[in-house]
């Protein structure tokens, strides 16, 4: 009966404090990509809860029908032979389970890669997003400005994040307009999203990266084209230059406030993508290849230059013995 009772009381005490709990994210899209997602999770725990029923359900049943009785001790209940079924039945179910919730994760995940339905006539507001320990930094190239723990994009147009990173692997996430993607150090990722309503949204970074991950959080700011296009005007008239210093400068500070800056560091310090990406460096395979092959060939030459020298000298040397 004691355990009972403090079984009783936790589930009321975690009731009591999840009813103060705020709704979560996830579930409370403000875009076609999140929207989209947020669909995928609710129709996973509707299929979740309905094999949790099926099974609450046979399990009170079977508990109940073969329940210990008042036999006789030396009783020997009838033997029953197998159902083939009930066989087929308990191996189609999983698997025509499994096959729905494969396509429809499929299908999600092809829809969110993409521009959004609906938006697809339009042309992307491309922002580079860089994330430094521990902080973001936003780069609008078709503007020709930078923010540093805060981006404001337009509703209604489609946005294609391009995130990499200047240190260890990180994840860009803003909840309530669509799902996480990695950011790295060598290559540029693409996450395509659309704000459909004006608003507040908290992004962070998703992945454990050290002591400030904790601290890795920004807002991107959703208004109309017109607030929009008024805002970058704004920023172009009153905020400084982005030096190379300056980045410099960023990059190694831990933690730093919001900043806005006229010009990007993609002018001095280009995203890890085209020439730039991987272990390119700039350079074309071809020219690795023929650097390699230059290379190779010079230095056969000087092993076959130093093996006649070899040669030579053991010919004179024997020369002289000869002569001896």
């Amino acid at each position: 009966m004691k355990r009972k009772g403090l079984l009783l009381a936790v589930f009321t005490a975690l009731l009591v404090l999840l009813t103060g709990c705020n709704s979560l994210t996830v579930l409370d899209p403000k875009g076609p990509v999140a929207k989209t997602q947020s669909n995928v999770i609710i129709f996973s725990m509707l299929v979740m809860a309905l094999v949790l029923l099926v099974v609450y359900v046979l399990y009170i049943y079977m508990l109940t029908k073969y329940r210990a009785s008042k036999a006789a001790p030396d009783y020997e209940p009838p033997h029953v032979e197998g159902s083939k079924w009930l066989e087929i039945t308990w191996i189609a179910i999983p698997v025509i389970i499994v096959t729905v919730l494969s396509v429809v994760t499929v299908r999600s995940t092809a829809a969110v890669e993409t521009v959004p339905e609906g938006y697809e006539d339009q042309k992307p507001l491309v922002i580079y997003a860089a994330s430094s320990n521990w902080k973001w930094h936003f780069s609008y190239p078709e503007e020709g400005i930078e923010t540093v723990n805060y981006v404001n994009i337009p509703t209604h147009r489609p946005v294609e994040f391009r995130l990499y990173s200047y240190g260890p692997i990180t994840s860009f996430w803003v909840p309530q307009l669509g799902g996480q993607k990695y950011a790295m150090s060598d290559m540029v990722n693409k996450l395509n999203l659309v704000a459909e309503h004006p608003g507040s949204y908290m992004g962070k970074n998703s992945n454990f990266s050290g002591e400030g991950f904790a601290h890795m959080e920004f807002e991107a700011l959703a208004m109309s084209q017109g607030e929009y296009d008024k805002w970058v005007k704004e920023v172009k008239e009153t905020a400084p230059k982005l030096t190379e210093q300056e980045f410099d400068s960023l990059l190694k500070e831990s933690h730093v406030g919001r900043k806005t800056y006229t010009s990007t560091h993609l002018e001095f310090r280009p995203a890890p993508e085209g020439e730039n990406a991987g272990h390119n460096h700039g350079g074309s395979e071809e020219a690795d290849h023929s650097g390699h092959s230059e290379t190779d060939h010079s230095e056969m030459n000087m092993d076959h230059s130093e093996m006649n020298m070899d040669h030579t000298e053991t010919e004179d040397a024997g020369h002289e013995t000869h002569g001896n």
